[in-house]
């Protein structure tokens, strides 16, 4: 540095006071871009972490045991005390003597009434041993499922590989909003369910110099945000065949601008077990290039025996 100021000195202040500047300025930036990229790398390394904390709870979803449809029928449902069914009142069990649930911490038996479910409702309504009894409705169809935290899937559940953090994924769009939320009927990972999501518009980004779409939903339960479930070159080969999904914050009031993280692309439930009746990526959403990003094929021992690994086209 001493060396530069007097040479600058003799020829010239100006010169050297303009490259002392931009260097400076380079260095500046430079660190500036390095720490916001160290910044955003362990933001993505705690969600991961989130992510795998979550999957490994004992009554997460790798918990599921089973799914049962219900109707107005009353039957035996395997692995469940009582007989189910469901109508105008929802789901109802009725219990035959020796038989009994945990419902809000008492005891109950005979016949019980849960009450109407609303659509995409998570109600974990009883219990019984270590297994807790989980009502939903999906597709207009009442569901019964169990979470049993012995349950095969949790224990020979591994891990979830990720492609390696990327900048380069991390992709600005331009958010085109509809006029208002378009209903639209989206396939389910297990038949005879359809799914209806609100679309709020599209994210348009270019990729290889070739213009994407991508529809966003809204995301339930969630403020601020949409939702993109899609599939893309790697689904089947690397990914999971069947879809994944990308959170997305909705643009700030005034703003047309979105940012798609595609490094956090992340595996629906039914990615890992087959009683998941996750709604898919609708025909816009199947994108035609490879996204070499975000979460992988999920990985089990090899007694687990493969049927959480049902992809569906």
């Amino acid at each position: 540095m001493t060396s530069v100021t007097e040479t600058a000195t003799a020829t010239g202040t100006v010169t050297v006071t303009g490259t002392a500047t931009v260097t400076e300025t380079a260095t500046v930036t430079g660190t500036a871009s390095a720490a916001a990229s160290a910044t955003a790398r362990a933001e993505w390394d705690a969600w991961r972490e989130a992510s795998e904390r979550q999957r490994r709870e004992p009554y997460g979803f790798l918990a599921y045991s089973a799914l049962h449809f219900l109707d107005g029928e009353p039957r035996r449902v395997e692995g469940f005390p009582g007989r189910w069914a469901t109508g105008e009142q929802g789901p109802v069990v009725d219990l035959d003597a020796g038989e009994s649930l945990a419902v809000d911490g008492e005891t109950v038996a005979g016949r019980h009434v849960f009450g109407a479910v609303r659509e995409r409702e998570f109600r974990r309504a009883a219990s019984f041993g270590d297994v807790v009894v989980e009502l939903s409705r999906r597709g207009g169809h009442d569901l019964l499922r169990s979470l049993d935290p012995r349950h095969r899937l949790r224990e020979t559940y591994v891990r979830t590989p990720t492609f390696d953090y990327d900048p380069a994924w991390v992709v600005r769009a331009e958010f085109e909003p509809y006029p208002a939320p378009r209903p639209v009927e989206v396939a389910a990972a297990i038949d005879g369910i359809v799914h209806t999501h609100e679309a709020v518009g599209e994210a348009v980004f270019a990729l290889d110099g070739t213009e994407q779409r991508l529809v966003l939903f809204h995301a339930e339960h969630l403020a601020g945000v949409g939702l993109v479930l899609f599939t893309d070159a790697t689904s089947g080969v690397t990914t999971y065949a069947a879809s994944r999904r990308l959170i997305v914050p909705l643009p700030a009031p005034g703003s047309t601008q979105i940012v798609l993280d595609f490094n956090r692309a992340g595996n629906l439930q039914c990615a890992y077990t087959p009683y998941a009746p996750c709604p898919l990526a609708p025909p816009q959403n199947r994108l035609t290039i490879p996204i070499e990003a975000g979460e992988q094929i999920p990985s089990f021992r090899p007694e687990h025996d493969g049927t959480a690994q049902r992809p569906r086209p």
